[in-house]
């Protein structure tokens, strides 16, 4: 693929590590992102009790796969967690939790919408590190290609929006990856501007197999069922 215009970005063969957990086995990178955006769409419409057990299964099976990667990813956005959950608690409508506390208590219903959210996002942040770590890059680019296919009918360049997946993933990884000493040099680096050299980009592209068709299915299905009645309203 010729990406002269857009980036210079090899992509290299993963590691005998990496080949470990992305080997044969797993279902193809397109099936596995697909299952993690229907995850990431069903998390608002749990009730208590599954978002609670979705989230905890996620963060415990991402704490086991890749426990560096989520403590890091955790980290780098913890400030937005608090911030979530302090503006879920304080300004949501209702009743004081500690009413002794005066204008310092969190709302009841805001405090616990606010750890609500929390969960959901847990398990969203949980799932993009699972993602990243069971899919190499190129692996991963190429299953967004894949995706990316209905964009094609509407006469987008699915190649064009997998060399820009390319250059969002490596400015990404390098702004989590990026030890700043405050939250101004964080937003500084997040700022500066990247720069682009001319190069090329090869993708491998694998078929999907009868048991990733079925997959697809199920995880539609599941999406379905629950969203479907509360879109009509039931």
């Amino acid at each position: 693929m010729d990406t002269s215009n857009d980036s210079n970005f090899p992509l290299q063969s993963p590691s005998k590590a990496e080949q470990a957990v992305q080997g044969e086995g797993w279902p193809h990178p397109a099936v596995q992102i697909y299952i993690w955006v229907c995850l990431t769409l069903l998390a608002p419409m749990l009730d208590t009790l599954a978002l609670i057990l979705l989230a905890g299964m996620m963060t415990v099976f991402a704490m086991n796969l890749c426990p560096k990667r989520f403590s890091l990813l955790l980290r780098r956005t913890r400030w937005i967690l608090i911030s979530v959950f302090l503006i879920y608690a304080y300004t949501s409508p209702g009743d004081a939790l500690w009413p002794q506390l005066g204008w310092l208590s969190p709302v009841a219903e805001g405090f616990a919408d606010g750890l609500l959210q929390l969960l959901r996002l847990l398990a969203v942040l949980a799932g993009v590190s699972i993602l990243l770590s069971l899919l190499a890059q190129a692996q991963l680019i190429a299953g967004l290609y894949i995706l990316s296919r209905p964009l094609s009918y509407l006469g987008f360049s699915r190649e064009r929006v997998a060399v820009r997946l390319a250059l969002t993933l490596r400015y990404a990884e390098g702004a989590i990856q990026e030890t700043a000493s405050n939250w101004r040099d964080s937003i500084g680096h997040l700022l500066a501007p990247v720069p682009v050299d001319p190069g090329f980009i090869e993708l491998n592209v694998e078929q999907l197999t009868r048991r990733d068709w079925l997959l697809l299915a199920a995880a539609s299905a599941l999406l379905l069922v629950v969203w479907l009645p509360r879109g009509v309203g039931l």
